[in-house]
């Protein structure tokens, strides 16, 4: 487990195949009550995160997280899933989430469920406010940073819609983050901290790379 705020931990990186790198995020908040953004790739950091306090809900930011790791975070832990309804369909052979996710709000947990659909329907964004007021944005794949540093949305032909993928960096570019976590990501990190100039810049690079919008004219006038 690598530390990266007082309150916020990353799990090693996992590749589930060549060219996707993953982590998952712990968020340790004064009331105890861990939270895990996305999902571990295996079992070796659970006495780790037991150390930390265990984890008592998970969040899914889309269907791509889900897996056999979720049964097994809820048997060790008793964590409660999260995770967006629009992709239900692709979470549940794996677990049947506690808490469906489908408008924006702050929960209990004090997480701000952004949902923010397009690289697939279901994907959804998350805010809290970390020590010192930081807020901390996990964007699962919807933005991350590539490894020649410019930023890119999720968008994968014949999956991702496009429109709604611009619709959604509309949404994030109002949400102020201080520091960003992807879920995949390229490069030597998933997460990065942002000044609201750099930020500006990264949803203009990930809106830049997006295909045009449908109805679009290829023609020039």
């Amino acid at each position: 487990m690598t530390q990266i705020r007082s309150d916020l931990w990353q799990t090693p990186s996992f590749s589930p195949f060549p060219g996707l790198t993953t982590h998952s995020y712990l968020w340790a908040p004064a009331n105890g009550e861990n939270v895990l953004f996305y999902s571990p790739g295996d079992t070796a950091d659970f006495d780790a995160l037991a150390e930390l306090g265990g984890v008592a809900h998970q969040y899914l930011s889309h269907q791509d997280e889900a897996g056999p790791m979720l049964r097994r975070v809820a048997e060790r832990f008793g964590a409660r899933l999260h995770a967006p309804a629009a992709d239900l369909g692709g979470i549940e052979e794996h677990a049947t989430p506690d808490v469906l996710l489908a408008e924006r709000g702050s929960d209990a947990q004090r997480v701000e469920v952004i949902p923010t659909p397009g690289h697939t329907p279901g994907s959804t964004s998350f805010v809290v406010t970390g020590d010192g007021e930081e807020r901390y944005l996990f964007t699962g794949d919807t933005l991350f940073r590539g490894a020649s540093g410019n930023w890119h949305a999720g968008f994968i032909p014949g999956m991702s819609d496009a429109d709604d993928l611009r619709a959604a960096l509309a949404v994030l570019a109002d949400t102020a983050p201080d520091l960003v976590a992807s879920s995949a990501f390229a490069g030597e990190s998933g997460v990065h901290a942002v000044t609201p100039g750099e930020w500006r810049i990264a949803i203009e690079q990930a809106l830049a790379g997006l295909p045009a919008p449908s109805g679009a004219s290829s023609s020039a006038p």
